[in-house]
């Protein structure tokens, strides 16, 4: 282990941080001095009232009824009720400047941009809001997206909740039984939908998806079709489809009426990936999700009003409802749609630079790519407004952080950062006053009492473990949709460990309070009783050259478990023994001689979900004969035919 930090923050950069602020309105309101983020993190965890109440008059929260409470039942997990007086509409928080700087930024693969002015957003969400009240749109009700990552699907959702309705989506490359997986569970009112998208270079009609979508959603009174360019020439119409600008037409716009609603309100429905059974429908409520996502935006990463924020997403990923709220603190949001590799590995630099990006949010992946592909951004690029780089999807390897060092830019806070669907947020994420250990995300978030558990429910420091958060936070889900007693949701997160919850992230805590997550815990490999996370093996793998990325599973052999390990390779390189020599050799220096696998096999492919996420459950339920449950939760499906009948695994 590294005896120095990759990077550390300058003193005049620790003054200046908002991080630093708040540490200094909490001891005007609460006494008590925190020098560092460790106090703080102990302050908010032992008093989440106090820490709570602070980020809200902080970020300066528009409510009509703040309240007093704060927190009521606070040793109920789950059961605890946050803010129970108070009342709020999230949409006016995200939409509070009304001027003519950016809003929005959008980029399209196809060199398409656009861009919205707050006071252009504004005018757009309330024509937008005026027409889903005359469609018939109430709160509870639900409205889906079917769309690429375009500004009028952000001003789609803002005017869906302005109205106390419900926003869900999907990306367009989702097929149409992975679409009524998921819509088809909460009976949408409105569809909104586009035409077409592009990706790597190809024009996708989704037309035809979309007229069959909505054949088998009967509760859908009506389709929006939004434009991904404004010079789009859309067909005459599908089904009883309509074009946005026929849609707002009647509604000029206008003041907004936003009506305050309680904190809990549902706000979003977000999908489980689905990859062992049918989507979860996750229901997060406003109050909660707004209140995380000002803090993981305001005091973890340091966004300040007028910085321009990015992370790469489809409407698909929970990180699209993350970026968005950027918004309420006041940031220009980039949105790109389209492949990060059209035409090249450097299109995303090259937004970053055009666009004096401040924050730049993408996946472990990426980055794992870019440094495989050799690029060398920081050649070409000046980045001179970049100040984070934000990294989740899937653990971000020791190795990944020296490339971005090394590769990108020397002087910026690197955050790998982790949380998930499940709460709409993080758990561990970015401290912009503390420094950067190679190969750990910095620290928990505030307010979440994370903690490593051993088997029997010990924390535990320096040693591998469970996931869990000790106490309740204001974005635990308001439930599961349609699980009316709360059984689904208790067995999810609670039946591990009774009253606290485990997230099913393999983790360890490391001497310098950071954190280092080595895959899912369902996915974790058990040889000879030993839990093996599987990040440990691809980060040792994922170094060799030839080896373009590669997927771990457990066998069940002869009364126990091997490890089994499959690999992409290069093109043009071909698996022989001096090779699988070579893998087996590099995993025992670097890991263990625990992690070898008995068997390495060539695959051309690897399957991997809408998010990027490679798909161990179902590679293991392949080669164990058991039948992959959802398919349509995977973005190339094609990819488990290299897994399906290997000889090899049978001897």
């Amino acid at each position: 282990m590294s005896s120095q930090p990759l990077w550390q923050p300058s003193p005049n950069n620790v003054k200046a941080t908002n991080l630093t602020a708040f540490m200094a309105a909490v001891e005007r309101s609460w006494g008590g001095r925190h020098e560092d983020y460790a106090s703080l993190h102990s302050w908010s965890v032992a008093e989440p009232e106090k820490f709570w109440r602070s980020l809200w008059d902080f970020t300066g929260v528009i409510a009509e009824t703040q309240g007093a409470e704060v927190l009521r039942d606070p040793d109920k997990m789950p059961g605890a009720v946050w803010f129970p007086d108070a009342r709020l509409n999230f949409a006016e928080n995200l939409l509070r400047c009304r001027d003519e700087t950016p809003a929005l930024v959008f980029r399209g693969e196809t060199g398409v941009r656009r861009t919205l002015s707050h006071a252009a957003l504004y005018a757009l969400v309330s024509r937008l809001s005026q027409a889903l009240a005359a469609a018939g749109v109430r709160p509870g009700d639900r409205v889906a997206g079917y769309l690429p990552n375009i500004p009028e699907a952000v001003a789609a959702m803002l005017a869906t909740a302005s109205l106390g309705a419900i926003w869900s989506s999907c990306s367009p490359d989702f097929g149409i039984q992975g679409v009524i997986d998921r819509f088809g569970q909460i009976e949408p009112k409105i569809l909104f939908a586009t035409d077409r998208y592009f990706y790597n270079g190809k024009s996708i009609d989704c037309l035809p998806n979309v007229t069959a979508v909505a054949d088998r959603l009967p509760t859908v009174a009506r389709i929006i079709l939004l434009p991904y360019d404004e010079a789009e020439t859309f067909p005459g119409g599908v089904g009883p489809g309509q074009k946005l600008q026929d849609f707002i037409a009647p509604h000029p716009a206008g003041e907004i009426a936003f009506q305050p609603f309680p904190f809990n309100t549902p706000l979003y429905i977000l999908f489980s990936s689905g990859t062992t059974g049918a989507p979860k429908c996750i229901v997060h409520g406003a109050g909660g999700t707004l209140l995380q996502h000002l803090k993981e935006h305001v005091l973890q990463s340091d966004v300040k009003p007028g910085d321009r924020v990015f992370y790469f997403s489809t409407l698909g990923w929970m990180m699209w409802n993350w970026l968005v709220s950027g918004l309420a603190a006041g940031a220009t949001i980039l949105l790109y749609d389209g492949s990060p590799f059209h035409p090249d590995g450097d299109t995303l630099f090259k937004f970053a630079d055009d666009e004096a990006m401040t924050h730049f949010g993408t996946s472990a992946k990426f980055i794992d790519a870019v440094k495989k592909a050799e690029l060398r951004p920081r050649d070409h690029h000046q980045f001179a407004a970049l100040r984070a780089m934000l990294s989740t999807g899937s653990p971000l390897v020791a190795e990944s952080f020296d490339y971005v060092y090394a590769n990108v830019k020397s002087d910026l806070c690197l955050s790998s950062i982790s949380g998930g669907t499940d709460i709409v947020a993080c758990f561990v994420a970015g401290n912009p006053n503390g420094p950067v250990w190679r190969g750990e995300i910095q620290a928990p978030c505030l307010a979440m009492d994370v903690a490593v558990f051993d088997p029997d429910g010990n924390p535990i420091t320096g040693e591998k473990g469970e996931l869990v958060c000790r106490r309740p936070f204001p974005s635990m889900p308001v439930g599961f949709w349609a699980d009316d007693d709360g059984a689904k949701y208790r067995a999810a997160y609670f039946e591990r460990f009774p009253g606290i919850w485990c997230h099913g992230d393999w983790a360890e805590i490391t001497e310098h309070g950071g954190i280092i997550i080595h895959g899912r815990s369902d996915a974790t490999l058990n040889p000879g009783g030993v839990r093996i996370g599987t990040a440990e093996i691809y980060r040792q793998v994922e170094q060799i050259d030839a080896v373009e990325e590669a997927l771990a599973v457990g066998q069940d052999w002869d009364g126990d478990v091997r490890i089994v390990l499959f690999v992409r390779l290069r093109a043009g390189v071909t698996l022989d023994e001096g090779l699988i020599a070579g893998i087996k050799s590099k995993i025992r220096t670097g890991a263990s001689p625990r992690h070898v696998p008995a068997m390495v096999l060539q695959v051309a492919d690897i399957p991997r979900t809408k998010s990027g996420k490679i798909t161990e459950l179902a590679v293991g339920d392949i080669i164990h004969g058991r039948p992959v449950r959802n398919v349509e939760a995977l973005a190339n499906p094609e990819a488990l035919d290299h897994f399906r009948d290997r000889v090899e695994l049978n001897g």
